[in-house]
């Protein structure tokens, strides 16, 4: 009896020893989120270096991840752990995590509709950092959970060599014309894009257009954006509907055959940084937060992409465009979803 008295007694301590623990870190966390003191950075620094290293889920791709985690731990020190994985298989795992008590990462970093469906399952923390005034009004939600860091431009990427300037479409329309038949391409999640190219056209005249063009021309269905964007320079692909015009830039200026045109509506969307709730690096988590709104801003520009500082322009940032909702993409998931599936992906050849 006095044994399991004492066992029992042991395992209560043991309880509130670690629900001090898990207390003190949620104090610790929130207090540093929303701390905007003149000595924030350094305090960052100080208690980021003890940390050693944080760990990104992302859904950037590889070699631009590489570029922007080289240049924090050249600058701090700090080594960045990466975990890439589609953003859609980042919300699972961003969930999963949280539901099952595990701590693992310390930063999100992808698409905005998936980081408003991480905000919903309160996966996320709030920052009050200095440097979001320092961004377009368009990147800042107002819950404040996440921030976008750069806008990803949707354009339409063709291969050089086997597409004319001449042969190149004025409207979506256009894309009904014999020529295209079997020349097509598209990326397998796209139905923001979809939703708001549709939406802009207006739904009955979009759905149908885009019906008549998959049933005319077909549609080859692909999944990844920057898979897509390399099998219009291999040719597989001659003209893609749904590519980052970063990606084509990037590989434009490298001498690729490829090269991109815009047709209204352009859509955009913008990736994001959030800072994890229950960070187990809080320290080193918010100063990749603040290097991704100051320092990667400029390496953002210098590799092609659409950042949201308000003092960077870029080609990008000219074009007519217009934002997708992430919440309202969110609130119309099955609806998108489903005609995306019956219009798009099933259809496809």
């Amino acid at each position: 009896m006095i044994d399991r008295f004492k066992t029992g007694a042991c395992i209560l301590l043991a309880l509130a020893v670690v629900a001090v623990a898990a207390a003190a870190t949620g104090a610790t966390l929130t207090e540093l989120a929303g701390y905007t003191g003149a000595d924030r950075t350094q305090r960052l620094i100080e208690g980021g270096k003890k940390e050693g290293t944080l760990t990104v889920y992302s859904s950037a791709p590889p070699d631009d991840m590489l570029a922007l985690t080289t240049a924090f731990e050249k600058k701090h020190g700090i080594k960045v752990q990466v975990w890439r994985a589609s953003s859609e298989n980042i919300v699972r795992r961003g969930i999963s995590d949280a539901r099952a008590g595990r701590h693992d990462a310390d930063i999100f970093e992808t698409n905005a509709a998936e980081m408003e469906s991480l905000y919903r399952e309160k996966v996320l923390h709030p920052v009050k950092s200095p440097h979001i005034a320092e961004l377009v009004p368009q990147a800042i939600p107002a819950h404040g959970e996440w921030i976008g860091t750069r806008l990803n431009v949707f354009v339409l990427a063709y291969n050089t060599r086997l597409v004319r300037r001449e042969e190149l479409p004025k409207s979506y329309e256009d894309l009904l014309h014999p020529r295209w038949k079997g020349r097509l391409g598209i990326e397998a999640s796209d139905l923001d894009w979809f939703a708001g190219v549709v939406n802009s056209m207006g739904e009955a005249k979009g759905l149908k257009l885009f019906r008549d063009i998959v049933a005319t021309n077909g549609m080859s269905v692909r999944k990844g954006h920057t898979l897509l964007t390399n099998l219009v320079v291999s040719g597989e692909v001659p003209l893609a509907l749904t590519v980052y015009q970063y990606k084509a830039e990037q590989l434009r200026n490298n001498g690729a055959p490829i090269d991109w045109l815009a047709l209204g509506p352009v859509i955009a969307r913008f990736q994001g940084v959030a800072l994890a709730k229950g960070s187990p690096h809080p320290h080193a988590a918010l100063l990749f937060f603040d290097f991704m709104l100051t320092d990667a801003q400029e390496l953002l520009a210098r590799r092609d992409f659409s950042p949201a500082s308000r003092k960077i322009s870029t080609t990008a940032h000219k074009l007519p465009f217009k934002l997708v909702d992430p919440k309202l993409v969110l609130d119309e998931n099955d609806k998108w979803t489903k005609l995306y599936s019956e219009i798009i992906t099933r259809q496809a050849r």
